[in-house]
């Protein structure tokens, strides 16, 4: 009888036996055992909090990010498409069927829309005839958006960064590994909340770890992050594009 060579037990001989056997007849190679992780950024191997804590900071390290999907807040949807980085960013908004478009450069927020947008406000019929001539003017302009009007607050946040992705890149719950998937072709590893009612976040395993696709706790929207680190251009419109209104705007 042939003894087991020193320093191997018997089952690692009897694996090693079913693989010669499986390579053998087959051709296959089956029995490796190459790390499943080899190759990626090596976030798959840490617990959940730690991949939400890598993504993170990734995502605050970026110069640049596009966020599309949406968004729903205090009863409201918002599909957003927009291009963010540190000192501004310019996309479109779709609300109740009205898209317009944010351009913030600094501190200088513009808006852009058609007269339907600009004459859906609250108003009295005699006001209505002054209404629509405003409106017509303002279509297809990019309105300044005064800095202490309620507007500025409610839309500068859809092209700040930092605000956006703190405010949405949140799990509600006890977190936890989910797998390994698949985004627009990247390999990723998926983090849930409270088995997925609270949220899930798909973050990358290639490259840097960066968030790439978030479904909000509560069908709160769903937003799909790509572009990191693609800088854009940023510029202010031309005098001739600009309506400075110069007051409060009308109520959308």
């Amino acid at each position: 009888m042939t003894a087991i060579p020193q320093g191997r037990t018997r089952s690692a001989v009897l694996l090693s036996a079913v693989c010669a056997l499986v390579v053998t007849g087959t051709g296959l190679t089956g029995c490796s055992s190459e790390d499943p992780d080899a190759g990626t950024n090596g976030v798959g191997k840490l617990p959940a909090a730690k991949i939400q804590s890598r993504a993170r900071t990734s995502a605050d390290a970026a110069e640049a990010v596009r966020l599309s999907g949406t968004v729903v807040t205090n009863g409201r949807t918002y599909r957003l498409d927009m291009r963010l980085k540190g000192d501004g960013g310019t996309g479109s908004v779709t609300s109740k069927g009205a898209t317009f478009r944010l351009l913030r450069v600094g501190e200088h927020l513009f808006l852009k829309a058609d007269a339907e947008f600009w004459s859906h406000q609250d108003g009295s019929a005699d006001d209505a005839g002054s209404d629509a001539e405003a409106a017509d003017k303002l279509e297809g302009m990019y309105v300044k958006v005064p800095t202490g009007d309620p507007a500025y607050k409610r839309f500068s946040g859809f092209t700040d960064k930092d605000i956006l992705l703190d405010g949405l890149l949140t799990l509600h719950g006890a977190l936890a590994t989910d797998g390994r998937h698949e985004v627009n072709g990247t390999r990723t590893v998926r983090i849930t909340a409270d088995k997925g009612s609270g949220g899930s976040l798909d973050v990358s395993l290639e490259g840097k770890p960066y968030p790439l696709l978030l479904v909000r706790a509560g069908d709160a929207g769903t937003l799909r992050l790509t572009d990191w680190g693609k800088d854009f251009a940023l510029e202010e419109p031309s005098k001739k594009e600009t309506v400075d209104y110069g007051q409060q705007l009308p109520a959308s």
